[in-house]
């Protein structure tokens, strides 16, 4: 008997992770992404310990791709620089065994599909539908049908398979927020702690990544069709008069000097309400199109990564298709709903913009014991994988380049 196909549907963080843990063991697997190119659009990602965790158990250690740089002291401040908690990502390391990595989205991206056989990426072809009869798939796309014993929809946050799928679901709902995200030179500059500002209603993050550049994002409260004219002008307007590093970063964001850097803006949005499961007949969902859910606790990704080992594990597990999608929603849905719901609430906190409320709010952070805070992401961070592949299959993974 042949090895089984699997069609991935979307070559993105969660997309590709699933398509080299399914290729590792034994699995035969077609990737269609859109795009006519696996360029990692967007700009930083924080790989959470659980994130690192599981992408360690299908063999890609981060040391291996993006060096052994950790993410360093983290906090939390005020638009005057005083700080309102600090935390040494060291006792993170310490407590979960691995600590946080901030790497460039594209640098990921690389490893991952650099981790795939020649020609597993078709780049360019959409999967438009599915047909599932109870048999194997049939999987449309722009090129064409293919057949598949699964699909994993990995298709991002405006799902078409989600939408096929549920088509009783209200779909996406606007988190109330809009952010902005640029990878800038870190040349220059003392390298700063990472951290994210709360001001009223408003935030600024500035998160070293390993390669010395340095990721900065900013959020404000606003309406789903905001759209600023000058994004520059706009962020220098909102956050020019906070702490420093944020002006000199805000003047290196200026299109007016002589190496601009692009800056992507962006709406808030979330599910509606949760998926009824993330499966149905031979499909599978995974990451944004399953749960998709605001920045705020920095595990959209995260999440993503460890859905697809998840995925690939209870596959190699169970032969029966159906079954083994069946368990991955018991495995994922409940989890995934409770990281949705923290982050909401964490956006809640921030999104606050009546002074009393701030300051309350403010009090309350400064008053939580260190000890408690880490304690309080346990549940997150301490996630374990189910076992990786075999060594037999492990040592026959192919690493060639990305096709």
């Amino acid at each position: 008997m042949g090895a089984r196909h699997v069609v991935v549907a979307g070559g993105g963080i969660g997309g590709l992770t699933a398509a080299v843990a399914l290729s590792r063991r034994g699995w035969r697997v077609t990737v269609c992404e859109r795009a006519p190119a696996l360029t990692g659009a967007g700009a930083g990602i924080v790989l959470a310990p659980n994130a690192l965790r599981a992408l360690d158990s299908i063999g890609l250690r981060t040391g291996a791709w993006a060096g052994d740089a950790p993410l360093g002291p983290v906090g939390l401040r005020t638009p005057d620089g005083a700080w309102l908690s600090r935390a040494d990502s060291r006792a993170l390391a310490a407590r979960h065994g691995f600590s946080s990595c901030a790497v460039h989205r594209a640098v990921l991206i690389d490893a991952l599909a650099g981790a795939l056989p020649p020609g597993t990426v078709r780049l360019g072809v959409p999967v438009t539908g599915v047909h599932d009869a109870g048999g194997p798939v049939v999987v449309r796309t722009t090129a064409g049908d293919l057949p598949a014993d699964v699909l994993v929809a990995a298709d991002g946050l405006r799902s078409v398979l989600r939408a096929q799928l549920f088509p009783g679901h209200p779909g996406l709902r606007h988190a109330g927020e809009a952010g902005w995200r640029a990878v800038l030179p870190g040349a220059g500059l003392p390298r700063p702690q990472a951290a994210e500002t709360w001001g009223a209603g408003e935030r600024f993050g500035v998160v070293p990544l390993v390669d010395g550049r340095l990721y900065v994002y900013a959020t404000a409260v606003t309406g789903p069709a905001a759209r600023p004219a000058d994004h520059h002008a706009d962020l220098t307007r909102r956050f020019g008069a906070w702490h420093d590093p944020i002006p000199a970063l805000l003047d290196r964001l200026d299109p007016g000097t002589a190496e601009p850097v692009g800056i992507l803006h962006h709406g808030f949005y979330e599910l509606a309400a949760p998926l009824p499961r993330f499966h149905a007949g031979r499909v599978a969902l995974l990451g944004d199109a399953a749960h998709a859910m605001t920045p705020n606790l920095g595990q959209g990704g995260c999440q993503a990564v460890e859905d697809a080992v998840v995925l690939a594990h209870l596959l190699a597990r169970d032969p029966d298709v159906p079954s083994a999608l069946a368990a991955y929603t018991r495995a994922r849905h409940r989890r995934t709903v409770r990281v949705s719901r923290r982050s909401r609430r964490i956006g809640e906190l921030a999104r606050l913009s009546h002074p009393l409320a701030v300051s309350l709010r403010n009090l309350a952070v400064r008053a939580t014991p260190r000890a408690a805070a880490v304690r309080a992401l346990d549940e997150v961070l301490g996630w374990q994988p189910p076992p990786g592949p075999s060594p037999a299959t492990e040592a026959g993974a192919h690493r060639g380049p990305s096709p």
